[in-house]
């Protein structure tokens, strides 16, 4: 990643390549996407608008279920069924031929107020042994006020409830707000889990995604019974919360470990414009809300149009004006041609958005239109087919396949 303080040297690039941007070899207009919010400069070639780049491929959709109301997150089981969570603190069992189950009995209450409710859900890296499932959620704590929590529990053999629920983690401090609770769940490869936040959506608690003393606007890293790795960056500072990976981050609701490196990388929320792909290490400062490459909803520049300073992050990639960004994966499947590209579901753009890289810069954008409602979650089958699930009353499962 590049420091914030990385700047002149390489707008000036930018600008010497005009419109027509250019990254390792590859020329060409962006993809169509409209006039951006911002005059702001990117920091260095190929930071926003990289060429399009067309594979040539056509996507059939199939709707497998119907009916699902505000899907957030999709999961499969190693049976091949999925665990597919509504926003109203449901979580149902759907079977490949679409058959949609009861909700799943045992979960704890969510605050189900706008953007909250029952949110991602993964499984634990031993399910085969231990049939851990672990899910984020907004819970309720009182007076009005809620925040972003993490818990685990066994599911039952016949997958009908959840059994033994703890909760392994809780956002603190609580704010009263329904907006930017996060949150996507990402196990690493040593059994570590990954818990990325929002920042309330609101001007007094956004703030504290600047202070490590809060948990708002953060990355978490924590073990897989909730304690805290002792490699954490902030394990012994001084009102500093020993849980917290990064932060700086506005709201993060996409993340997947790269399939090589076996890094961190999330997607973010910017307001107008700003919406941010990030290699996300430990211990740095990603920014917000000192400085953003996006408007403010009331038309002013983020702290007074602020796009770097010096120890804070650039992002490796990032859209004016927004994608809205849901869920990202790397695809690691053959059946597309699009082996260890970043996919991202894209909401008010109802799109599939696809970014090719090299190294860990983007070098190209394809974006297929489907027009199949907002996109909130994608998951990958074992025989590489794409399956993701809209965010609508009346939400959809559908897979994906080349045409």
């Amino acid at each position: 990643m590049r420091s914030r303080a990385f700047v002149f040297a390489s707008a000036l690039l930018f600008a010497a390549c005009g419109a027509s941007q250019e990254s390792s070899g590859q020329t060409g207009a962006p993809v169509a996407q409209g006039a951006p919010n911002t005059d702001y400069q990117p920091a260095f070639a190929g930071q926003t608008r990289a060429p399009e780049a067309r594979s040539g491929v056509t996507i059939r959709s199939e709707v497998i279920a119907s009916g699902v109301a505000h899907p957030w997150a999709i999961v499969f089981l190693p049976d091949g069924r999925m665990l597919v969570t509504e926003r109203a603190g449901r979580l149902r069992v759907i079977t490949r031929a679409g058959q949609i189950s009861e909700p799943v009995a045992g979960l704890p209450a969510v605050d189900a107020r706008g953007q909250g409710g029952l949110l991602d859900v993964v499984l634990s890296p031993s399910f085969a042994q231990d049939r851990l499932i672990y899910w984020s959620y907004s819970e309720p704590r009182g007076d009005g006020a809620n925040g972003t929590s993490v818990a685990r529990g066994r599911l039952s053999e016949d997958a009908r409830r959840v059994e033994n629920v703890s909760v392994i983690f809780q956002q603190n401090p609580a704010w009263a707000s329904t907006g930017h609770f996060g949150s996507r769940l990402v196990f690493d490869r040593a059994a570590r889990l990954y818990i990325t936040l929002g920042d309330r959506q609101r001007d007094e608690p956004r703030e504290l995604a600047q202070d490590l003393s809060a948990h708002l606007g953060k990355v978490i890293r924590i073990n897989a019974d909730g304690s805290v790795p002792q490699d954490n960056p902030f394990i012994g500072r001084a009102n500093a919360r020993a849980e917290i990976w990064s932060y700086g981050h506005r709201n993060v609701q996409g993340a997947d470990l790269h399939p090589e490196t076996g890094e961190l990388w999330t997607i973010e929320h910017g307001p107008r414009g700003g919406d941010e792909l990030n290699v996300t290490r430990a211990g740095l400062n990603y920014g917000w809300p000192v400085i953003s490459y996006g408007l403010e909803y009331r038309r002013a520049p983020v702290n007074a149009g602020i796009t770097t300073q010096a120890g804070m992050e650039q992002p490796n990639y990032y859209w004016d004006p927004v994608i809205a960004p849901g869920d990202m994966d790397f695809y690691r499947g053959d059946l597309f041609p699009w082996h260890g590209d970043v996919l991202i579901a894209g909401l008010n753009t109802q799109a599939l958005v696809r970014v090719e890289l090299e190294g860990e810069r983007v070098v190209g954008e394809e974006r297929f239109n489907l027009n199949l409602g907002r996109i909130r979650d994608l998951a990958e089958s074992e025989d590489g087919a794409l399956w993701i699930v809209t965010d609508e009353d009346n939400g959809r499962v559908l897979r994906l396949t080349p045409q």
